[in-house]
């Protein structure tokens, strides 16, 4: 590798400026800080991108039209096979979810190099979207499961994450999965003012008052992230405590129900309940996440949580399940509280006794509105564990290193 410098290609359903989630966020930031120590290309999905508004290297590739009535897994596939015939000429290929980890595996076999993959969730531990996508989640199951087992190397984003793996793909080699944190843009996640214009228009937009204790919940309305057990558990919390959820892009009609339900139920009982459904620019979530006593992740399923870890830059504690990649994040009693769960072992997550995980998140809930000044302490530990362990220049540094650990293989 001396020679020249190592090409990575890195594979992603999500690059901007379409982004849907944590595995989007994690490729952006991961490219930006790569560019500095390797030749990096990008592969994504939804189609090229307008020239001058991505970096260079980027290559975005639309679905097959000979596909556009096929079933969206293999949609998928068929992008895949477009992206391998772009990979030619790289040192290794780097793919992020299930969409593009065939992309990788195809690029491993065609041009003979390695592939690394990085598990940003798993697919055996999603049992729910068979019933949303039948015959395709049986396609997205085999892709993982293949580009998986026959992987060069493996970054799990926690060490929660790492034991998945190994569970769920039992004839992979443990020596070949290594854990590297997500990592989060610092600057872009610091709390602004207390006085400053923008922030308090934020907070009057949202009618948030700021005297009063606040929780604040960020995530999509899916079961893994565990809302309905919190907005249960917030029944128990004292009635001067406002409530905000900036929760949308419901699974399914079902689950977009039972939030509802819940949400009107809480309303009807207490002022202070603020339901965000609409994706909020960055500005104004750090602008009422700035506003709060502590935010609330009461994931049953969650390979790191990037949004414990914004909360934390911005400086609020956060509390959060025991389970997956939190323990990671979160220190307990220092940067919030760890939330004890035992789980269901048939992929759901599931409490085994709803009720107790309900009254422990409640418990560890009024624990931090009773006590503003520790949970203020806490916020500030917060700021200090991320900047110390989760910056992205870190965590580049780490990849490049595994890469090459890969490579010497």
């Amino acid at each position: 590798m001396s020679e020249h410098t190592m090409r990575v290609d890195l594979l992603t359903r999500e690059y901007p400026p379409n982004i849907y989630g944590g595995a989007g966020v994690h490729v952006d930031e991961l490219s930006r800080v790569l560019r500095s120590l390797i030749d990096v290309r990008v592969h994504a999905f939804d189609g090229p991108r307008e020239p001058g508004t991505v970096p260079e290297g980027v290559t975005g590739y639309s679905d097959l039209p000979e596909l556009a009535d096929a079933n969206a897994a293999i949609r998928t596939l068929g992008v895949d096979l477009a992206m391998t015939i772009g990979t030619e000429g790289t040192d290794l290929v780097h793919s992020h979810t299930w969409y593009a980890n065939m992309a990788g595996h195809f690029s491993k076999l065609i041009h003979g190099v390695p592939h690394v993959i990085s598990a940003h969730s798993l697919e055996p531990l999603r049992p729910w979207k068979a019933e949303q996508l039948g015959g395709g989640y049986r396609v997205s199951s085999w892709a993982e499961k293949t580009a998986y087992e026959a992987a060069d190397g493996i970054v799990a984003v926690s060490n929660g994450m790492r034991d998945d793996i190994l569970r769920s793909y039992p004839a992979i080699d443990p020596a070949r999965v290594e854990v590297i944190h997500n990592g989060i843009d610092l600057a872009g996640w610091v709390a602004p003012e207390k006085d400053d214009p923008e922030r308090l228009a934020t907070l009057a937009k949202w009618g948030i008052d700021e005297s009063r204790p606040m929780v604040v919940f960020v995530g999509r309305i899916t079961r893994q992230k565990g809302l309905p057990y919190y907005l249960r558990a917030a029944e128990q919390l004292p009635k001067d405590v406002q409530l905000v959820l900036c929760a949308g892009a419901p699974d399914t009609p079902q689950i977009m129900k039972e939030v509802s339900d819940l949400v009107k139920g809480l309303a009807s009982e207490r002022d202070g309940v603020i339901w965000i459904e609409e994706m909020l620019p960055r500005k104004e979530l750090v602008a009422i996440e700035s506003a709060a006593t502590t935010f609330v992740t009461p994931s049953v399923y969650e390979p790191l949580g990037i949004v414990n870890l914004e909360a934390m830059a911005v400086g609020i504690p956060v509390v959060g399940t025991a389970t997956g990649g939190i323990p990671d994040v979160i220190v307990h009693g220092e940067t919030g509280y760890l939330v004890p769960i035992e789980q269901l072992q048939d992929g759901t997550g599931t409490p085994v006794d709803r009720e107790k995980f309900e009254s422990d998140l409640a418990g560890a809930l009024n624990a931090m509105v009773s006590d503003p000044d520790r949970a203020r302490e806490m916020g500030v530990a917060s700021r200090r564990r991320v900047e110390e362990h989760f910056s992205w220049d870190a965590i580049g540094e780490r990849t490049v290193e595994f890469y090459a650990k890969v490579l010497g293989r």
